[in-house]
């Protein structure tokens, strides 16, 4: 605060002061200022008398809200709690509502906030929902993979790892194995859904947006190649809506499902890994580079928070190639986890097709 200092002798005109003393600062602990009493000019030989008037009331004082460095801390305290953890318990608190916003699947973050974006985190985080699934059946074997997507043991996997199947063997993530039966096969879209037997306390996976998928976003993709468990691979989303032809011919199924085989498929009016039959249908689907080999069929391709995205279907080998030189050449295709999620009823009321 400033002040102004007056030298002696100097003249002050009253009304300046009371003004300067109307503008400072008001301590509510200070006593008010003496009322002001004129005094009444007496005549020659007469005392000076005081004129008695009556007190001006004072109008109540109100306590004003700080605005200084308290107030400001008070309203940064609050903007913080807003922001950090509690963002949804404050909601709820302000709304009254005990049912917590549920937020977009893309958004969600199933990776904890210390390895976000790491495929070492979603690695971590998703490999307790991806199963190794072994189909056995009069026209042979197959190995693929599936993603668990309910703690008793739904799993979605490809029609073509378990169509045609007359016994079906899942082993979880911790190595336990279970019987699986089918509950319903789309062959129009190359999905199936199985439940384990006497399964429960299983780690489901969490269904993202397929929809919110952009070229390029990085990916990682988790399955059984060659039967070998928990393979974890990483890449990009290459491209969006391939036309994607498979075939729905149950024995051919089963002999390109796994093992060295190579599942067939057609695109862009060519085929690959072989004759995909006379029976087929067509799906669109989600390309990456992510590396899939046989045995990836059914497994999970995720974001980089966690959620599943597309279920792997297809990946393209060089033909007739030997064991030297085969292998993943960064052409892979899932089906949009959209798709599936809109075809869930149809398999859980046993549609076999």
């Amino acid at each position: 605060m400033t002040e102004s200092f007056r030298r002696s002798g100097d003249h002050q005109n009253p009304y300046q002061g009371a003004q300067q003393h109307a503008s400072s600062p008001v301590n509510p602990e200070w006593p008010p200022p003496p009322a002001y009493q004129p005094t009444h000019q007496a005549a020659a030989g007469e005392a000076p008398t005081t004129l008695l008037t009556e007190p001006v009331a004072q109008p109540p004082r109100s306590r004003r809200r700080p605005r200084g460095p308290v107030a400001l801390l008070a309203a940064v305290a609050i903007v913080a709690a807003a922001i950090g953890g509690g963002t949804a318990y404050g909601i709820q608190e302000l709304t009254g509502n005990d049912t917590a916003a549920t937020s977009s699947s893309t958004s969600a973050n199933v990776v904890p906030s210390s390895q976000k974006g790491t495929v070492s985190g979603v690695a971590k985080a998703v490999s307790p929902s991806i199963v190794e699934i072994n189909a056995q059946s009069n026209a042979g074997s197959s190995t693929g993979s599936g993603v668990i997507i309910t703690g008793d043991g739904e799993i979605i996997t490809n029609n073509h790892v378990v169509s045609g199947a007359s016994t079906v063997k899942v082993t979880t993530s911790d190595g336990k194995q279970y019987t699986a039966d089918v509950v319903g096969t789309d062959s129009s879209k190359d999905l199936a859904l199985i439940k384990l037997q006497n399964a429960s306390g299983l780690t489901a996976a969490t269904l993202g947006n397929s929809d919110g998928v952009q070229v390029g976003d990085e990916v990682v993709a988790i399955g059984s190649p060659e039967g070998l468990t928990g393979t974890v691979t990483s890449g990009i989303v290459s491209a969006l809506n391939r036309d994607v032809t498979v075939s729905t011919d149950e024995g051919q199924q089963q002999q390109g499902g796994g093992g060295n085989g190579q599942w067939p498929f057609e695109f862009g009016g060519q085929q690959f890994n072989g004759d995909t039959g006379s029976s087929t249908t067509t799906y669109k689907a989600l390309q990456t580079d992510a590396s899939l080999n046989p045995g990836n069929s059914g497994g999970a391709l995720i974001d980089m928070n966690g959620n599943i995205i597309g279920i792997n279907s297809a990946m393209y080998s060089a033909a007739g190639s030997g064991s030297s030189d085969a292998g993943s050449v960064g052409l892979g295709f899932a089906i949009p986890i959209n798709t599936v999620k809109a075809d869930l009823a149809k398999l859980r009321s046993g549609s076999q097709n």
